[in-house]
């Protein structure tokens, strides 16, 4: 620790001089050059205070935008490291604004990736996807993820997002994602079960990836609410075409137990996630999918009511 130390102390004795140079004999782009290393040198032996002060203070000899938006990246990454989502969502909102300002595209698009990481990270899986499918085709943060970890990131919040349709036509004949997918163990098999109905190695490619999951910096302390997502998906997909079904029929699909399924969908019904009721004597499954149009209605409906209540109330208040 001592020798570590002594080579970090001697470092910054180092960068100190070279800004003290540039300062005295060198133009403003050689300074922001010398006070960007030091700041980078504090990312590298994460000291996150220092990092962030010498960071504003290297912001405050940047003029253009996209050197700016680059700082802000440094910091983007320095939250993630920590997982300090405060100020990756500041640091967010500030790019957007940066780019509001004359940014440039390739730049927007590394944004997005670094967005849908915090979306996902914060369980919005569904702007995470879209964030993601946008940066398919023009990924280049390389300094935040490798490209295979973002195809992998993409696939996983794209299934519980995305309908049948979209599934098939963003994800499952993608070329990027096609020249990618095969490199990541389970993933394929999943993706293209789901899609192909095919229950049974859906549940085995979906054990196999779970490991993968686990141990995933930013999806790991989600781990329980992702899988429970991810069964309300391929449930629903099941039941959707059957008016009822019985329960033997819909364990031999997904290749387990009556019992498993009996569990796992009463839990479900019961926290809204599936719209059917179970016939325990019978051992059928009865399905009751939601007719969006009369759900509209009736909020419609629910609306209209509170609003003319407000107005009377208004209207007496005015009369007193």
């Amino acid at each position: 620790m001592d020798t570590m130390r002594g080579k970090m102390e001697e470092e910054l004795k180092k960068l100190d001089e070279k800004i003290a140079d540039a300062e005295e004999n060198l133009g403003e782009s050689e300074v922001r050059e010398a006070h960007l290393a030091k700041s980078l040198f504090y990312i590298r032996i994460g000291d996150k205070e220092k990092a962030l002060e010498q960071l504003k203070v290297t912001e405050t000899k940047t003029v253009a935008v996209g050197q700016k938006m680059d700082l802000v990246f440094h910091t983007l990454q320095l939250g993630f490291s920590y997982m300090d989502f405060n100020l990756i969502s500041k640091s967010i909102e500030k790019a957007k604004s940066l780019f509001e300002e004359g940014g440039d595209w390739e730049r927007n698009n590394r944004l997005k990736v670094y967005e849908g990481l915090f979306c996902m990270s914060t369980r919005n899986f569904e702007k995470a996807a879209n964030l993601f499918l946008d940066s398919v085709s023009t990924f280049t943060s390389y300094e935040i993820l490798p490209y295979d970890t973002f195809i992998f990131y993409t696939v996983v919040t794209s299934i519980v997002s995305l309908d049948r349709v979209s599934l098939k036509q963003k994800v499952v004949d993608a070329p990027e994602i096609l020249a990618v997918i095969g490199k990541i163990p389970y993933l394929s098999e999943l993706l293209n079960s789901l899609y192909e109905c095919q229950y049974k190695l859906f549940f085995s490619a979906f054990a196999g990836l779970t490991e993968h999951i686990k141990m995933d910096q930013y999806l790991q302390p989600h781990f329980r609410y992702y899988m429970r997502e991810v069964r309300t998906v391929v449930y629903s997909q099941f039941l959707e075409s059957y008016k009822s079904v019985t329960v033997e029929a819909m364990a031999e699909a997904f290749g387990v137990t009556v019992e498993f399924i009996d569990l796992e969908l009463s839990c479900l019904i019961a926290a809204g996630k599936l719209h059917c009721k179970i016939d325990k004597v019978a051992g059928v499954l009865e399905t009751n999918q939601p007719d969006a149009k009369n759900a509209l209605y009736q909020a419609t409906i629910k609306q209209g009511d509170l609003l003319l209540n407000r107005i009377q109330n208004l209207s007496r208040a005015i009369e007193v």
